[in-house]
């Protein structure tokens, strides 16, 4: 078709609904399959560094794919290229299942299946953050990411606290079972909507450029703007501190309280995460969104340094508390900062490119994570060991008091980046010398 559709058509908010819903459901199914494999890894092994390389599975392979799929955003119908992430995600689930029933799974077909997923999943984030300026209005980019951030919220309330009583009822071949069902209905809604495509997509195809080329475009815009670059560059710390929360947290947990304490306490800290995605979709951030995005990075920081001060699940609670409000409203600030400054025909590629670099961070702190808590902390903080006298004295010795103290050293970093992105005048005040990229109003061909 060749009808020219305008983002802010009443039509294409819709879509943006429907695809939103069919994410919300999935992103339930896939945080039950989350806990479900957390606590089986846990049972199976007691190994941090074994829950390491499970989450090390679901995420490198697709950081390392992530610049062919960005081409591939960018060339395709961004709808075709969610369906097919969320289609392959969904066989891999299912063959999860199946090997649970009948009790053949292990941690290298884990592994093995995760990383196929995570492979499928890198088309997805690039071609959902660049659908976004095509369905909604530029001016409200900031409240449509608030919303799109309670599609990760809400699942962290109900999933955790819901896992662990399917866990203990139709056991975990079920509970993964249900994931597949939930991506299905992702797929489906999928289906009743159209994505419109930038204009100059078509006329990309019709060069033909190869995959390398159109890559490299993608690279030769971020180092055209130096304030972006830095910008990736800040994100990789951050994103190297969540990365040791995310295998660290539950270790940490588990280290003192039971399975059933640790979904509670997900599903109670998930009320921030939906708090600051709430705050996000109304609001619609500060006028200057890198404001916003230093601002918060500060607050998560200290939510990471509390949770490692003591073994206390209510105190770990605060602390999580203050790491999932503050995380929407980084990442809603920081999507529609990128969303509003990238040409709207190569942000598949940009936003892949970002990703990959920033992300990269994740698996470095996966690999990092598991030895340095097993075979460095935990033998530090032992009772009897090296820094009992001293820094146990003050966070205490035992299991789990070596994550605690890698929790409040690594926890400084975003703080020190966030610091020191302040004091660089071109990140702090590169919107304002930077014009937006999409024009008022923005023209878009409709996919036919």
């Amino acid at each position: 078709m060749n009808a020219v559709e305008h983002p802010m058509n009443k039509t294409n908010i819709r879509y943006f609904y429907l695809i939103w819903f069919g994410q919300l459901v999935s992103q339930i199914g896939s945080g039950l399959t989350g806990f479900a494999m957390a606590v089986w890894v846990y049972q199976t092994t007691g190994s941090v560094t074994q829950f390491s390389l499970i989450t090390l599975a679901t995420t490198l392979p697709g950081v390392l794919l992530s610049p062919i799929a960005g081409v591939l955003v960018d060339r395709w119908d961004r709808r075709w290229v969610l369906l097919l992430s969320d289609t392959g995600a969904a066989l891999c689930t299912l063959t999860i299942a199946v090997l649970l029933y009948n009790d053949a799974l292990s941690l290298w077909s884990i592994v093995l299946l995760l990383s196929i997923s995570s492979s499928c999943r890198s088309l997805q984030m690039p071609a959902y953050s660049a659908s976004v300026p095509l369905l909604v209005p530029k001016d409200k980019l900031g409240n449509y990411n608030g919303i799109r951030q309670l599609a990760v919220a809400l699942p962290r309330v109900a999933a955790p606290a819901l896992a662990g009583l399917l866990v203990e009822t139709i056991e975990m071949w079920g509970v993964v079972f249900i994931d597949f069902v939930t991506f299905l209905i992702a797929v489906v809604t999928l289906l009743m909507v159209r994505i419109p495509r930038p204009e100059s997509a078509t006329a990309k195809e019709k060069e033909k450029s190869s995959i390398l080329q159109e890559a490299l475009e993608a690279w030769r815009f971020l180092r055209s703007q130096s304030a972006l670059m830095a910008i990736v560059g800040f994100f990789s710390t951050t994103y190297f501190t969540i990365g040791l929360v995310n295998v660290c947290g539950p270790a940490l947990i588990l280290s003192f309280t039971s399975a059933a304490s640790l979904g509670g306490a997900l599903s109670l800290s998930g009320v921030g995460f939906v708090a600051g995605s709430l705050c996000m979709a109304v609001w619609g951030g500060p006028k200057l969104r890198i404001h916003g995005v230093l601002g918060f990075t500060v607050l998560f920081s200290l939510g990471v340094l509390l949770g490692g001060i003591y073994p206390s699940i209510v105190l770990i609670l605060i602390a999580m508390v203050l790491i999932t409000f503050s995380a929407p409203l980084i990442f809603g600030c920081s999507e529609a900062l990128w969303q509003a400054k990238v040409p709207v025909e190569m942000q598949g590629r940009v936003f892949a490119l970002k990703n990959m670099v920033t992300r990269l961070a994740m698996p470095i702190a996966y690999v990092v994570a598991g030895p340095l808590a097993d075979q460095v902390f935990e033998p530090l903080m032992r009772v009897g060991g090296p820094l009992a006298g001293t820094v146990g004295q003050v966070i205490g010795t035992g299991p789990g008091r070596g994550i605690g103290l890698m929790l409040i050293l690594f926890g400084t970093l975003p703080i020190l980046a966030a610091a020191l992105a302040w004091l660089n005048p071109k990140i702090r005040n590169f919107e304002r010398d930077i014009p937006d990229a999409i024009p008022e109003p923005a023209g878009a061909v409709a996919a036919s």
